[in-house]
């Protein structure tokens, strides 16, 4: 598969049924309900959601920073994967993640929009957010290493 070092011209390989197939596929069953779940599928843009799950939780009610950043990082491999296909070895390689806000116990979304994508690195800007994207909970930068 050759990939295209144009942003302009690297249209999705998936669109959302097939990326969450591939998602569900590759990680265990008993993962998905903490991985979240792809919304849809755009040039340069993921959309996924997360609805939080009791072993999610931290005192205070909120969600807890460890379950944030793996949605940050399952949306960030999954806009790199929506657009060079089923590469199951795509590695994180760098994340850095500013929690701006605490995570209240509502419906999460993350929306990942490549940066760059590359021959061997993608760089990815993941936001986290509750209600409208005024109200950022995160962002991160998360760079993909691709095989």
């Amino acid at each position: 598969m050759t990939r295209l070092n144009s942003m302009t011209e690297t249209q999705p390989v998936f669109d959302r049924e097939g990326l969450a197939a591939f998602l569900d596929s590759a990680f265990p069953a008993a993962a998905h309900a903490s991985l979240g779940e792809v919304a849809f599928v755009r040039l340069n843009h993921v959309q996924m959601t997360l609805q939080p799950q009791p072993e999610m939780a931290r005192p205070g009610n909120i969600v807890s920073g460890p379950a944030l950043m793996t949605l940050i990082d399952v949306a960030a491999y999954a806009v790199v994967l929506a657009h060079i296909g089923p590469v199951a070895m795509a590695v994180t390689h760098s994340m850095n993640v500013a929690f701006l806000r605490a995570c209240r116990w509502s419906k999460v979304i993350a929306d990942a929009r490549l940066i760059k994508l590359g021959k061997r690195l993608a760089t990815v800007d993941v936001r986290l957010w509750q209600g409208s994207e005024e109200h950022l909970i995160a962002q991160s930068t998360v760079g993909y290493a691709l095989p």
